[in-house]
C-alpha cells in the first residue's frame, strides 16, 4: 500500500471510530440512583422515548446550548456535549419502577437531554410553558420533576 493510501486509510479509520458527538439517540443504562429506582433504562429515538418498556411520542423543539446545560445539569460549559429540548406528554397516572411516577401528581410535558462523553443527563418538567434554563429561573421553578443520569 502506498504511504498516501495508508495515511488516508488510517484517517478514515480514526474518523469512523470516534463516537458521535452528543448523540442522545439509542439505548442508555440507568446510572444514578434515581434512574435505577424510577425509570430504569431509557431509549430515545427520533419520534419516541421508551421508559421502563413504555413508549411515549416525543417531538424535538430545539437544541440546548452549553450554558443552559451547565445551569440545569451542573456541567462544564466548556466541555464538548449536546442535547435537546423535547415536547412530550406522560400522564401523572403512569407508574414506572416500584410504582414511582416522574412528577408526582403532575403530567410531564418536557424532556431535556444533555450528552457529555458516555453520559446522558435527562430532566423532566411539567407545565404548559417551555422551561427556562438559567440559574435564576431554575432556582425558582416548581415545574422541574427530576433529573436522571444514564451511561453507555
Amino acid at each position: 500500500m502506498r504511504p498516501k493510501h495508508c495515511l488516508l486509510a488510517i484517517t478514515l479509520l480514526l474518523i469512523c471510530s470516534l463516537p458521535t458527538l452528543a448523540q442522545d439517540k439509542g439505548l442508555w443504562t440507568s446510572a444514578s440512583s434515581s434512574a435505577k429506582t424510577i425509570t430504569g433504562d431509557i431509549s430515545i429515538a427520533e419520534t419516541r422515548v421508551t421508559i421502563d418498556f413504555f413508549n411515549f411520542p416525543i417531538g424535538q423543539i430545539r437544541v440546548i446550548q452549553a450554558a443552559e446545560a451547565s445551569a440545569l445539569f451542573d456541567t462544564d460549559v466548556n466541555a464538548p456535549g449536546g442535547g435537546s429540548l423535547y415536547r412530550l406528554n406522560i400522564s401523572a397516572n403512569q407508574h414506572f419502577q416500584r410504582k414511582n411516577t416522574l412528577c408526582g401528581s403532575e403530567d410531564v410535558q418536557w424532556m431535556v437531554t444533555w450528552v457529555e462523553g458516555r453520559t446522558l443527563s435527562v430532566a423532566f418538567f411539567s407545565g404548559a410553558n417551555a422551561p427556562v434554563f438559567t440559574m435564576d429561573a431554575l432556582a425558582n421553578t416548581t415545574d422541574r420533576c427530576g433529573t436522571f443520569q444514564y451511561g453507555r
